[in-house]
């Protein structure tokens, strides 16, 4: 196959640019378009049925639009609820979806103990409970779910100010004490977490390893063009530029656009997609 991969990454906002950064490193050759639908961000607001409806009609649209290779979901949320849906409704394209990283955290951590930073949707849902089952039985898991980190993590990379204590606040029951042990892996479960990265490592009470699922998704993506669509391997970069598309009718302002740059997003297009009532 001669031609380039095209890459479709697909997010409710800003996060699954951290899955964008590591795909470019590992997929030099690879045109990706960045999708978010900012106009029904965050998606943790909506109903479960509501949620699915959405990600498959903005799916179709940006399917029909860009006309990818593979998809990747990066965002936790979407993957584990419309997932199927997508791949029942687009059979002939592989979709690649995120999890939180529950078995590497099971197997690096030393003190047993183990936290999933997540939104309340993931942290209640039984997908997550499921894994930490099947893959940390034998660590004790603290579910920490917060409404807020996502939005400050979009006020971030917006250029907006982001107060430490509201971050700190957000973070701190995810660091747990049992005797002389304490918390030394914390999932980073949701892809905007990552944005924020450097506040939790300063605003941290003592340092934990951070587990990023956006490497890992990104060696599937690559697994998934190489072997099962049959792209060779290429290092040379792709010749066409990476775009970004956003589902909001507001255009990204300074701050933004300067993000999207340094992640290798050279262009900006809206394709207003409203959220139904």
């Amino acid at each position: 196959m001669s031609r380039m991969p095209k890459i479709l990454i697909f997010d409710s906002g800003l996060g699954g640019l951290t899955v964008c950064g590591e795909i470019t490193r590992l997929l030099p050759d690879a045109r990706l378009i960045y999708a978010a639908d900012d106009a029904a961000f965050p998606y943790g607001g909506l109903r479960e049925d509501v949620l699915i409806a959405r990600v498959l009609s903005v799916i179709q649209r940006l399917v029909a639009l860009c006309d990818p290779d593979a998809v990747v979901i990066a965002c936790n949320t979407a993957s584990t609820l419309a997932l199927p849906h997508l791949r029942a409704r687009f059979p002939e394209i592989p979709f690649i979806g995120t999890v939180p990283a529950i078995k590497p955290a099971a197997s690096q951590s030393r003190s047993g103990l183990i936290s999933v930073l997540a939104t309340p949707g993931t942290v209640a849902r039984d997908y997550t409970r499921e894994l930490i089952r099947t893959y940390a039985a034998h660590c004790v898991v603290t579910l920490a779910g917060s409404s807020k980190l996502a939005p400050l993590a979009e006020a971030f990379m917006q250029g907006k100010t982001v107060p430490d204590t509201a971050i700190a606040r957000e973070i701190a029951p995810a660091f747990v004490t049992a005797g002389e042990r304490r918390t030394d892996c914390i999932v980073l479960a949701c892809t905007h977490y990552p944005l924020l990265l450097g506040h939790f490592e300063r605003l941290a009470p003592w340092p934990v390893a951070w587990i990023n699922p956006a490497p890992a998704i990104a060696r599937r993506t690559s697994h998934v063009l190489r072997e099962q669509l049959g792209f060779p391997a290429v290092n040379t970069p792709s010749a066409a530029p990476n775009y970004a598309v956003f589902t909001g009718a507001l255009t990204p302002g300074p701050d933004l656009l300067e993000a999207l740059r340094l992640r290798g997003i050279e262009k900006v297009v809206t394709e207003p997609m409203p959220l139904a009532a």
